[in-house]
């Protein structure tokens, strides 16, 4: 078995960006594409024709982002991204939900990492609104990037530049924390910022303090701060403290997708943070091996 860091694990190889062509849509859309760049991987701008958009909106303008960051020269062909080592695709779907829409295109079209907006004066993810008959437990294993309506991210918009200085991973015996360590190491690494911070937060007596393996990372340094009380309270306190320009939590391997988004700790960051956040999962050894694979 490969060991922590391990070179050897692939990287990410397919992205999907659902979009309801938004603001805070257009600012997900910026992080999709950059990561799609970093790891060469193909990107799925989903719309669902039943949600409501504004007038004259329509999908992102994939070479004019490129264009504007400097990475395609002016008036390119439509097939220029892939020079890039990109392969993008524009979907719409229509149907009796846009999470069904979601879950029934994942079916045929696995990805690896989600990359979405919440809208958070409604408290949700725009499409999250609508019940969903059947939950995407057997496509567990996503990640999911989640940017915060209100919140630039850590991806210049004007020249799709990474900032990442600070990053906050709090930890606890279950779920296991080790792969959302893993992943933010290999985000940092992938992304080529070269110095800052990762602070592992742990919340809860001294002996549930899990025992964790923190990967190297050539400019950066590891510290563990302990706290004790509101669990959501002392995450959201500390990443206001430390200037966190992005979250990591693992969830739960053996829950899916919107199964991991409805978990009480993660739910409350999602919905009362302003702070980008990454949901890692955690559990089976499958699981473990495509989270050890982020980026």
């Amino acid at each position: 078995m490969s060991t922590p860091g391990d070179s050897s694990f692939p990287i990410i190889d397919s992205i999907l960006h659902p979009t309801d062509f938004s603001e805070g849509s257009l600012v997900a859309f910026h992080h999709a594409l950059r990561i799609a760049l970093t790891a060469k991987a193909s990107l799925t701008l989903l719309h669902d024709a039943t949600v409501r958009s504004g007038e004259g909106a329509g999908f992102p303008g994939v070479r004019e982002t490129l264009g504007r960051w400097g990475l395609l020269p002016p008036d390119s062909p439509q097939s220029a991204a892939a020079d890039l080592g990109i392969e993008v695709r524009k979907v719409v779907t229509e149907s009796s939900s846009p999470v069904g829409g979601v879950l029934h295109y994942l079916e045929g079209h696995p990805a690896d990492l989600i990359v979405l907006a919440t809208h958070q004066h409604e408290g949700r993810i725009a499409w999250l609104r609508h019940s969903v008959a059947q939950p995407l437990a057997r496509k567990s294993g996503q990640a999911t990037l989640i940017i915060p309506e209100d919140s630039a991210g850590f991806i210049s918009a004007s020249n799709g530049e990474i900032s990442l200085g600070s990053v906050l991973i709090p930890i606890s015996m279950d779920p296991d924390p080790q792969m959302a360590i893993e992943a933010a190491a290999r985000l940092v690494r992938k992304s080529e910022c070269t110095a800052g911070s990762f602070t592992l937060l742990h919340v809860g007596e001294p002996d549930t303090l899990p025992e964790v393996e923190c990967p190297e990372v050539s400019g950066w340094s590891w510290q563990t701060i302990s706290r004790t009380g509101d669990v959501v309270h002392s995450i959201l306190d500390a990443a206001h403290k430390r200037k966190a320009d992005l979250i990591v939590m693992a969830t739960s391997g053996r829950r899916g997708f919107l199964d991991a988004l409805r978990g009480t700790h993660t739910e409350q960051v999602m919905q009362k943070g302003k702070v980008p956040l990454l949901t890692v999962p955690s559990g089976s050894r499958a699981e473990q091996t495509l989270a050890r694979s982020l980026l």
